[in-house]
């Protein structure tokens, strides 16, 4: 169990990837907010989960749920520092959800609700996955 929690805490990045990971963790945890609560101009559950269904994932209520936990919670995981690839690994999984649903069909441009944004997130999503929580990180303290 301790060679497991080591590989998933360990890493080697530096204090850059503790700069994006805190940076994008806030614009997650703004968008789950958004999404769960209703917080900064978003919807809450019943409009997303209405929303959702309108675009033929159903049930709408449980994926509104699942997309606002998994921004939320994960973004709170990437400011912490803490179990941060197993939060990037579903927050990547997360982005890919909404760009093949959502904006791919809007071509890649925000302006036009294209997948810009999602793509830039996932790939941020991506470097944690792969490099981990960076220096200034409670995974850091954990793995020793």
């Amino acid at each position: 169990m301790n060679a497991l929690i080591k590989s998933v805490t360990s890493t080697q990045a530096g204090f850059g990837l503790t700069i994006l990971r805190v940076l994008v963790g806030i614009t997650f945890v703004a968008h789950g907010s958004q999404k769960l609560f209703g917080w900064f101009g978003g919807y809450g559950l019943a409009g997303v989960a209405q929303w959702m269904e309108s675009i033929g994932l159903a049930p709408g209520y449980l994926m509104a749920l699942m997309a606002g936990s998994a921004e939320f919670f994960g973004g709170l995981a990437l400011i912490l520092g803490l179990l941060v690839r197993p939060a990037a690994a579903v927050l990547t999984l997360t982005m890919l959800v909404a760009i093949f649903s959502v904006h791919i069909g809007n071509g890649f441009f925000m302006s036009d609700n294209g997948y810009e944004f999602a793509l830039a997130l996932m790939a941020a999503s991506l470097a944690l996955l792969v490099e981990g929580a960076g220096r200034l990180s409670l995974d850091k303290r954990i793995a020793g």
